[in-house]
């Protein structure tokens, strides 16, 4: 930022005393000269123009003007208020206000929450012309919101200095995307600032979850529109788009990206910063678009697993003679579909002569005893690795005659490439074979021998009607199991938009053939 250009910040100062801030802010800068060279103030500038007005819309109508009768209809002008969209997504108010003046002359004023003010009004104009849906964006402040994610599934924060939110307010973010609700973080010019402070913000508010990297073929790069290269404005040669992600259940609750987003949202260069990072018109579009059709897709997915397992008090108790629906605890996404498995357990308990306790028992191989034990689930969507310990612990677990079933959430490579390496770990003499469709576990209680899939895989593999899973064989029997298409998402009965899955009745009947053969076998 040039020592000739005039800044003045504020944080909700009423606009009368701006000329007296401004002046205060000149006398400092010409005090400090160039102090602020290389800092996060050098990034607090305008990045875009404000949006523009929404067009008012005039309709001609019949009307009667107050004559006395017999009077001639006369045709005037009538404003008509046009109703307005349903709300998706809302930018959230932050940080410091500032007059902001240019070296050539003219001022304009910016905000940490807003420098970039067009760009979700802009996003959802194009995502209204691309998806054909419509929807729009609002003003949030964090103080007055009502967390509801059914009222609003979105809140958007951008910029470009430290991110500064109060304790409480992180504490509402929580629990808001607790709740099924999003919260994407726009680092708007790529500044390491905001991004830095974000990722120092989401660690004590998510302590148990971390930051990860959004993998290539993750729904959210593929909804609308496949985003597999990208370009930048400048200063970054790569073409992969870089998403991270936390990973709430099966669903991304909280985005950040680390390139900007917005100014191409709203066609804008960034000519004050040149050491801005940000996508370029064509990408960010593109991603941004993707964006409001997940926000879309998997809003219901959200509140519907953000619901509480319930449970009888015998559930509560410790396991006895039931099978009991234990699932190993690993470093990855590892809680993909929440509530899925008591879905499927009810149906057990309904339908087949099995005592199935609903509450599921979490269990970490490296450090838990799973010697009380029969049946082992393990899922995830990303990368994963087990410990020396847990490694053994699992392979111990299988020789005794344990049954362990994997299910790949969503059907991503990512995890599929993980299940493999591991288990070649654990089980360096013996690989995963198809299990065959004759085998006796596709009739422990139905006949399975065809089953139908999402249109995320018959995309991939149109002709494809039998069971696909994998399997390992110890001692003769079939002790590992892996589905490479996600089983678990059919438990609930929810859509999960590109999902590489079963459909809900497939998913359930199969889901009780293994739940059967784990029983008896």
């Amino acid at each position: 930022m040039s020592t000739d250009t005039k800044i003045c910040m504020r944080a909700g100062v009423p606009r009368q005393r701006a000329v007296q801030f401004a002046l205060a802010g000149f006398l400092l800068l010409s005090a400090i000269g160039d102090a602020w060279c290389d800092s996060e103030n050098d990034w607090f500038v305008p990045l875009g123009p404000p949006p523009k007005a929404a067009p008012k819309r005039i309709s001609g109508g019949e009307s009667m003007p107050p004559l006395p009768l017999p009077a001639t209809p006369l045709r005037r002008s009538e404003r008509k208020k046009q109703p307005s969209a349903p709300k998706l997504i809302g930018k959230v108010v932050w940080g410091e206000t500032a007059s902001f003046s240019y070296d050539g002359g003219g001022a304009t004023e910016v905000s940490d929450w807003n420098l970039c003010p067009g760009d979700l009004q802009s996003l959802m104009n194009k995502g209204s012309r691309l998806l054909g849906t419509s929807y729009g964006a609002d003003t949030i402040n964090l103080a007055s919101f009502n967390g509801d994610p059914e009222q609003l599934p979105v809140l958007f924060i951008s910029g470009t200095r430290t991110l500064k939110l109060t304790a409480e307010q992180l504490a509402g973010l929580r629990a808001y995307v607790l709740r099924g609700g999003m919260v994407v973080f726009d680092s708007v010019a790529g500044s390491p600032y905001f991004y830095d402070s974000v990722k120092a913000a989401l660690s004590t508010t998510f302590p148990n979850d971390r930051l990860r990297t959004i993998p290539a073929d993750h729904p959210i790069y593929h909804i609308a529109t496949d985003v597999e290269k990208v370009h930048y404005g400048r200063n970054n040669p790569s073409t992969k788009p870089e998403l991270e992600g936390i990973y709430i259940g099966c669903r991304v609750g909280v985005l950040v990206s680390k390139y900007g987003l917005g100014c191409g949202w709203d066609d804008r260069d960034v000519p004050l910063l040149k050491q801005a990072i940000f996508y370029d018109v064509d990408s960010a579009v593109r991603i941004g678009v993707n964006l409001v059709a997940y926000a879309i897709g998997y809003s219901h997915v959200g509140v519907e697993e953000a619901k509480p397992e319930l449970f009888g008090a015998a559930d509560e108790k410790a396991p006895t003679d039931e099978f009991v629906f234990a699932q190993v605890v690993h470093e990855g996404a590892w809680n993909v579909h929440p509530g899925a498995a008591a879905a499927l357990l009810r149906q057990v308990n309904h339908d087949l002569a099995v005592r199935a306790s609903l509450k599921r028992v979490a269990v970490d191989p490296g450090r838990d005893d799973l010697s009380g034990f029969h049946f082992l689930y393990l899922t995830g969507l990303d990368d994963f690795a087990f410990s020396e310990k847990a490694g053994q612990a699992l392979r111990h677990f299988v020789d005794s005659g344990g049954t362990l079933l994997i299910n790949n959430g969503l059907g991503l490579k990512t995890f599929d490439l993980a299940v493999r390496r591991e288990l070649a770990k654990v089980f360096p003499e013996v690989k995963l074979q198809a299990i065959p469709p004759d085998h006796a576990l596709f009739s422990s209680v139905f006949h399975l021998d065809q089953v139908r899939y999402t249109a995320a895989v018959l995309a991939l593999n149109p002709k494809l009607i039998t069971p696909s899973l994998e399997g390992i064989q110890v001692g003769g029997d079939l002790r590992v199991i892996y589905s490479p298409y996600d089983l678990e998402a059919g438990w609930t009965g929810c859509e999960y938009p590109l999902a590489r899955g079963y459909d809900s009745d497939s998913a359930l009947k199969l889901g009780m053939d293994l739940v059967m053969y784990a029983v008896t076998h």
